[in-house]
């Protein structure tokens, strides 16, 4: 006999949510100017907004919690962290920042120039934003398959495009290119993984053009379990060994540890070179604080140094991993349009088939997020023509991502399968009604167009 797995853990503490009706979330929706980000959280019955600082801590982590060391300088918790951070990813230098956006920050100011193309698999918002405040032009290079929302069984889709990176930097000189990025897992297309083999290949492009490669890490263990699952000969390899080889191809690596470090708030900036050490120290005791705590209390740092060990287990990532397959498996008997197969931190719905009738214009995937709001309480958000959209700098026209996602995120060791279930019958209540809906209007946009749809208001139209 057969028996399944539960999760890898047991709840001691619980946070009591609160339901509500609908007439009281359409209230509160159109008092949030149509967009989730402007709710109150006690506003939502199940949150998927992100998966960032929403983890659960575990009893260990909690122990650390309390001896944590709060000293300004030297802080053994400090020391931890980095000890952690070396036999895990193997950079012999760490500074933490407050969180990732704060990393982010760091790595545009060591590597970004006016004019300079910084090329990424796929970017995402934050260091996006940061890299075009710097005047850098952000490139997505990500292969093929990772720029459709199709169930092309391809188990890589956040790999970057071989051709087209050589083809990039032979046509725009590599003095012109000052850094190359990888985004493991790619959040922007369903948190599709990286493969080692697609790494090493950028890796060795990279150093021959003398060009920095980093890799944003947020994600890196989730990664590296894909890789474990579908990589020829890593099967037997542990979480711990993946990592290893993953990092030893960069140079460097930027991290928000609110993912999958486990904890609530925090993250750093990794580098192996010692040159660049001392600017990377200067800019966070401008920014941050000092060295040895880099905007984080000691006992954040004590609780970050033990997640990161709890997020490479085996176990915990086999449950994490399957937890989101199952919301994707429930959501596809249903016909609801996802992408395939699924990443690792959520299932993202492909809203262009889910609201045909519905063009990019008119924000389809903004337009989900509200309906699912209104209909279970449940708090997804849009990854489309709101958040990822660009402007022509020459005429001001705007021109659309080729995906239009709904990304609902999975908080880790924190919902069950029976939330899934809930989440799975308020969207499939939506996609019943779809022919029903209509778009929305912007009304109010912030000046940094790949920032906008965290402040934007909207209107529905008539």
């Amino acid at each position: 006999m057969k028996f399944l797995n539960a999760e890898p853990f047991r709840i001691k503490v619980i946070e009591p949510i609160k339901k509500s009706t609908r007439p009281e979330r359409e209230e509160w929706i159109k008092k949030a100017d149509f967009n989730v980000f402007r709710l109150e959280a006690e506003q939502v019955y199940i949150d998927m907004i992100t998966d960032s600082g929403t983890s659960a801590m575990s009893s260990n982590q909690w122990a650390g919690v309390m001896k944590g060391d709060e000293s300004y300088a030297g802080s053994k918790s400090f020391y931890n962290l980095r000890n952690s951070v070396q036999d895990i990813m193997g950079f012999p230098y760490m500074q933490p920042t407050h969180q990732g956006r704060a990393a982010d920050f760091i790595m545009s100011q060591l590597y970004a120039k006016k004019g300079g193309y910084i090329l990424g698999n796929l970017h995402f918002d934050s260091f996006k934003g940061h890299a075009e405040i710097a005047g850098s032009i952000p490139v997505d290079l990500i292969i093929e398959e990772g720029r459709t929302a199709n169930s092309n069984p391809h188990p890589f889709k956040g790999n970057m495009d071989i051709k087209k990176l050589q083809n990039f930097i032979k046509q725009h000189g590599s003095e012109n290119i000052p850094l190359i990025i990888i985004t493991i897992t790619s959040n922007g297309n369903g948190g599709q993984p990286v493969s080692i083999n697609n790494i090493r290949m950028v890796s060795v492009i990279a150093k021959a053009n003398k060009i920095p490669l980093m890799i944003d890490a947020a994600r890196f263990a989730e990664n590296c379990y894909f890789i474990k699952m579908r990589e020829e000969g890593y099967e037997d390899k542990t979480i711990k060994e993946i990592a290893l080889e993953l990092f030893s191809y960069a140079d460097g690596c930027v991290m928000s540890s609110k993912k999958d470090g486990l904890v609530n708030i925090g993250g750093f900036i990794c580098t192996r070179h010692e040159e660049l050490f001392p600017a990377i120290n200067q800019l966070a005791i401008i920014n941050e604080g000092f060295v040895t705590y880099g905007g984080m209390s000691g006992r954040d740092l004590e609780a970050l140094a033990i997640g990161l060990y709890e997020g490479v287990e085996e176990d915990y990532l086999e449950y994490r991993i399957n937890q989101v397959a199952y919301l994707g498996e429930q959501l596809a008997k249903k016909g609801v349009p996802i992408i395939l197969p699924t990443g690792g931190h959520g299932v993202y719905v492909d809203a262009q088939k889910f609201y045909p009738n519905i063009p990019q214009s008119e924000f389809p995937g903004q337009a989900m997020v509200v309906e699912l709001f209104k209909t279970g309480g449940v708090r997804g958000v849009e990854l489309g023509s709101c958040a990822f959209s660009k402007k022509n700098p020459e005429t001001g026209k705007i021109i659309f991502p080729d995906l239009e996602l709904v990304r609902l995120t999975v908080s880790r060791r924190v919902y069950t399968n029976r939330h899934m279930d809930v989440v799975v019958n308020a969207l499939a209540d939506v996609f019943e009604r779809r022919n029903e809906m209509k778009g929305l209007k912007l009304i109010y946009e912030g000046p940094i167009i790949s920032l906008r749809h965290f402040t934007a208001k909207f209107e529905p139209i008539s």
